[in-house]
């Protein structure tokens, strides 16, 4: 069913235009408000409906040209169309309606959202996928190319997992990485590799993982489905001479059905196999498997949020919650008593640990575990009880009992920063029963999607 000449009126959760039809709410995907389009429906309930703008009857004013070529196909950055202030106007609009409609907890006055600097090439880390079925367009088999199979490296098409979009340009990281991911495409053609199918588990080429971060040290990880170490030295010096400024090259064997390496040993080739970064004077060892913010500069802005609602003053045990790598408690331990950082995934503490010791702080310590089980009464008797907890969920939010938990430690005060505002808002509607909210800030950490984090301060009910 298609939708004629609906007029676009404002913006919805997850990045979707949203519009009214005779008392009917209309979520659209490809469209900005200002827009007049006709809409293809793919469901269709009693109060709302959902779909895709097909055609533009009118085009809204705020709209701008996209500058990545490959807009509207990858799923990366559906936000393009978008001047970036509007993208900021929407997005603080986002987290109030989640945090009013969902949470119905009393709100301070919202302050300003913290936007981006750089608003592309601003990610530290990137994987591709190699795959032998490139994925044509709409355009492309309009005009007759043949319905072959190609090889491919880029990206899954959304909702897609066996069709790839050949990147030529991402503008989501600074160089090299263009260089490194067209260099190896390139060199695999010329020689014959096979690029993995996806569906039949074969090929021998499969992912590649770059990072690149702010000191200047570049990191690439090549995943083969099986070893040939004959031809893997003869694509990786060639690699190393078009693009020498890569610090650590590292392959990883992978002939499992799935694309996971957290479950594999990358073996370093060239380099120490792991790169350095930076957070103000911090240093942060990354591994090939290290957890990390990926965009460092308002990763490092997200923090200093962070430690401003945290209020210390020195005499502090601050408890960090899915502490993940450490990062957050390293940052705000300068200003802290002890810091006590719990994470479920061992790997990810034993990183943590080693950046304590990196930066010679001796005063955090770090928990593999869940925190619902390390956090009773013999834990707080040996490292003290909390005087401010921050919090750093996935995108699911927090387990009902850690939240439970959280009002059971009663901190006088609590930090929870969140990458979903929806769960975020439910988790401080439970919260609320011993907490208030006292300062709310959104971080914009992904320009040019609809993605969000939003900061948030908790003090205990006098």
């Amino acid at each position: 069913m298609v939708l004629q000449s609906i007029a676009v009126e404002d913006y919805a959760a997850e990045g979707k235009a949203l519009s009214r039809l005779d008392g009917k709410v209309i979520f659209i995907e490809g469209a900005v408000p200002g827009d007049v389009v006709d809409v293809r429906l793919s469901k269709n309930k009693k109060e709302w409906a959902e779909g895709k703008a097909v055609h533009f009857q009118s085009l809204s004013k705020d709209r701008v040209d996209p500058f990545c070529q490959h807009f509207g196909i990858c799923g990366g950055c559906k936000w393009q169309m978008l001047p970036y202030e509007k993208q900021l106007l929407y997005k603080q609009q986002e987290v109030t309606q989640n945090l009013k409609r969902i949470g119905k907890v009393a709100l301070p006055e919202m302050e300003p959202i913290l936007g981006c600097e750089q608003t592309s090439r601003y990610r530290n880390k990137l994987e591709f996928t190699f795959s032998n079925k490139r994925y044509l367009t709409t355009e492309e088999i309009s005009a007759g190319a043949e319905l072959k199979q190609e090889d491919a490296l880029g990206f899954h098409v959304p909702r897609l997992f066996d069709k790839i979009i050949d990147i030529e340009t991402c503008h989501l990281m600074e160089e090299p990485a263009n260089a490194i991911k067209n260099t190896i495409r390139a060199f695999a053609k010329e020689q014959g590799y096979t690029f993995y199918d996806i569906r039949e588990h074969k090929g021998w080429l499969r992912t590649l993982i770059i990072r690149v971060v702010t000191t200047g040290e570049v990191m690439v990880n090549v995943c083969f489905g099986y070893e040939d170490a004959k031809e893997r030295k003869k694509l990786f010096d060639h690699l190393l001479e078009q693009v020498p400024s890569i610090t650590t090259l590292l392959y990883t064997i992978n002939p499992k059905k799935n694309d996971t390496i957290y479950d594999l040993e990358p073996k370093a080739y060239t380099g120490n196999g792991y790169i350095m970064e930076k957070l103000e004077d911090l240093r942060f060892k990354i591994g090939p498997k290290s957890f990390f913010q990926t965009n460092t500069r308002q990763g490092e802005r997200l923090y200093q949020v962070t430690r401003e609602f945290a209020e210390l003053t020195g005499k502090e045990t601050v408890y960090d919650l899915y502490c993940g790598t450490g990062s957050i408690g390293l940052f705000v331990s300068r200003l802290a008593k002890k810091i006590i950082g719990v994470e479920v995934v061992k790997e990810a503490i034993d990183d943590a640990r080693e950046n304590a010791a990196l930066n010679d702080i001796g005063h955090a310590e770090f928990f593999a575990g869940d925190v619902i089980d390390i956090c009773d009464d013999a834990f707080f008797s040996h490292h003290g009880k909390p005087d401010v907890i921050i919090t750093d969920p996935p995108r699911a939010g927090m387990h009902e009992k850690l939240v439970q938990k959280i009002l059971d430690m009663e901190a006088p005060l609590v930090v929870y920063v969140s990458c979903n505002p929806a769960t975020q808002a439910r988790d401080l509607s439970r919260l609320g029963e011993k907490y208030e909210v006292t300062r709310v800030r959104p971080v914009d950490m992904f320009p040019q999607t609809h993605h969000i984090e939003n900061v948030v301060q908790l003090k205990l009910k006098k």
